[in-house]
């Protein structure tokens, strides 16, 4: 089990925060299909995905946006129909 973000170093070299960062993707598809589904802010933030985003956050707040913000984005995105995902 990996430590809490308090604990988790923020040094390049470490082997939990390289782990985090090579699911990134995963973790934001994850998002992207609650958020598909209707889930919850509430719901939402229950979620691995969405801890493992926090963490990640806390550890490199300038490469990694918040949570909240990446759900924001994505429900948005889900309410116009995907077409500022379609963009990129």
């Amino acid at each position: 089990m990996s430590p809490p973000a308090d604990q988790l170093p923020a040094a390049d070299g470490s082997p939990e925060l390289r782990d985090l960062e090579d699911h990134y993707g995963s973790y934001c598809r994850a998002m992207r299909m609650l958020v598909r589904e209707g889930k919850s802010l509430k719901n939402v933030q229950r979620t691995v995905c969405w801890q493992q985003l926090a963490r990640l956050h806390d550890c490199r707040p300038a490469r990694y946006q918040e949570p909240d913000a990446l759900y924001l984005k994505l429900w948005r995105e889900s309410r116009s129909g995907g077409t500022a995902a379609s963009k990129r």
